[in-house]
């Protein structure tokens, strides 16, 4: 599979999928006949580089070519992914998919990021329906996993598949919807919720700044990992949700809600939503707010990763394939163990990678060193393990976020019940940045005490000790710190 991919329609939508597939190694091409396509993208792409690797424990791919077309023809040419990001227009739309379907190859899959119209309304007309659907992300697309994927009673199963397998290789989270419906699921959701915001500001109920305090304060946090029903069943209790609902399920008969109806948008409501949004954060422009939204939800998503629930699993999965792809690293010299970008919960009030970050990323390379040894999450079930029993370490440069990192380790003593690393980390310019001994303790975990490892773990630490011994003895080992 040609890894091209074309972004027809580049604002915020298109270019958030532009980021999305470039930083994933793609080559993407643009077409839009906006003037400023080209600008709006690259400043879009800087904050997109700024936040999608702090999501990885891992090295990115090199980031894809991106190019800027004249026609709808030259973009998709080899193009193996299609997304059409144009204004939400039915005609444009027709038009649109007639264009591409001149040019693509037949295939390609073509998806369409329509918030509404549904994937036979698209199709209506088109040379080749079986290649279209609804491909709906949410915004901004470079960040958020989602994707609404809806088939038209035309698309055909292979494109579908074909769709999947593109969308999880650049780390989304494609959800077949399973009948085509206008709006689809997601956003007939926020719109419940947006049509009951309008009536409580319109009746002075409360302003867009308490509604948005009510929601990043209250349910919107468990929705971001729970969800909505699995938020009511915990609700349940140890009863469950059928209990629940029957409890609940009365107040759906009152009129809580005006769901069925929507206030007349007069120029008056739209000014006094208008003004509150402006006295709540008019003080920050659109591309502060962009990098403000980011960094927290890079904060969110790394606090479900490390709980492995919710969109962090799926993080933690992309991760694992990461690293089962790399295989084990060449043992004759230095092992790599750790190659990764720095990410944007590491830095401290200084603004550079903070003191105790540099422990975690040497921990996470020990953990990575036990594992090519054999001690990896099956053999520490069974009993055994590591245990950590004197660290040093050399704070030698500063690094900051985004910066990729890397760390070789040599292992110094290696026998028996005794392991004995030197950890050093450089930045990818090459410079040294710390280093990090640490003298470790094979253990039963039913005894809590020291005890030779299992027979295949000795044989790997002789390995690499016959590897490592002709290697000289680092600068900084057995170092301590000078008393004044």
């Amino acid at each position: 599979m040609t890894k091209i991919a074309a972004i027809i329609g580049g604002g915020v939508i298109g270019g958030g999928w532009a980021a999305r597939f470039l930083l994933n190694g793609w080559d993407v091409r643009v077409f839009d006949p906006d003037p400023d396509v080209a600008r709006n993208i690259r400043e879009l792409l800087d904050n997109a580089r700024h936040a999608l690797p702090s999501l990885s424990d891992r090295v990115m791919p090199a980031e894809g070519d991106l190019s800027f077309h004249s026609t709808i023809a030259d973009a998709v040419k080899e193009a193996a992914y299609i997304q059409e990001s144009v204004p939400e227009r039915l005609d444009m739309k027709h038009a649109t998919f007639a264009a591409i379907h001149a040019a693509a190859e037949p295939e390609a899959v073509i998806g369409s990021s329509t918030s509404g119209f549904k994937p036979s309304e698209l199709a209506r007309g088109a040379e080749n329906a079986s290649q279209i659907m609804v491909c709906h992300p949410f915004n901004p697309v470079y960040l958020l996993p989602l994707v609404e994927v809806v088939p038209g009673p035309d698309t055909n199963d292979a494109a579908l598949k074909h769709a999947f397998t593109v969308l999880k290789a650049i780390g989304m989270k494609p959800v077949k919807i399973r009948r085509e419906i206008e709006a689809h699921v997601a956003d007939r959701l926020l719109e419940a919720v947006w049509r009951e915001a309008l009536w409580l500001i319109r009746d002075d109920v409360a302003t867009t700044e308490e509604i948005d305090d009510i929601i990043r304060h209250g349910f919107g946090l468990r929705w971001a990992q729970m969800g909505l029903f699995e938020t009511y069943r915990i609700a349940g209790g140890e009863a469950g949700m059928a209990p629940f609902i029957k409890q609940f399920g009365p107040a759906l008969q009152r009129p809580w809600s005006k769901l069925t109806d929507v206030p007349e948008l007069d120029d008056a409501l739209i000014q006094k939503i208008a003004d509150q949004s402006d006295a709540q954060s008019g003080m920050y422009s659109i591309r502060e707010l962009e990098r403000i939204r980011d960094t927290n939800l890079v904060m969110i998503l790394r606090g479900l990763k490390a709980q492995n629930w919710g969109a962090g699993a799926l993080l933690n999965n992309i991760d694992s394939s990461a690293k089962e792809a790399e295989g084990l690293p060449e043992l004759s010299g230095l092992v790599r163990t750790l190659h990764r970008t720095v990410p944007l919960d590491w830095l401290d009030y200084n603004g550079h990678m903070t003191e105790s970050r540099y422990l975690h990323a040497f921990g996470d390379a020990t953990d990575r060193f036990m594992e090519i040894i054999g001690c990896d999450a099956a053999y520490i079930a069974s009993g055994g393990s590591y245990f950590t029993a004197e660290t040093h370490i050399r704070h030698l440069d500063e690094t900051h976020a985004g910066a990729e990192i890397y760390v070789d380790t040599q292992m110094l003593k290696g026998e028996g019940k005794k392991m004995h690393l030197f950890h050093r980390m450089h930045h990818a310019d090459g410079r040294l940045l710390a280093t990090g001994e640490h003298f470790l303790l094979h253990v039963s975990l039913k005894t809590r005490q020291s005890c030779p490892p299992a027979p295949h773990i000795e044989a790997k630490l002789r390995e690499i000790a016959a590897n490592h011994a002709a290697l000289p003895i680092p600068e900084g080992a057995g170092r301590a710190i000078t008393k004044p």
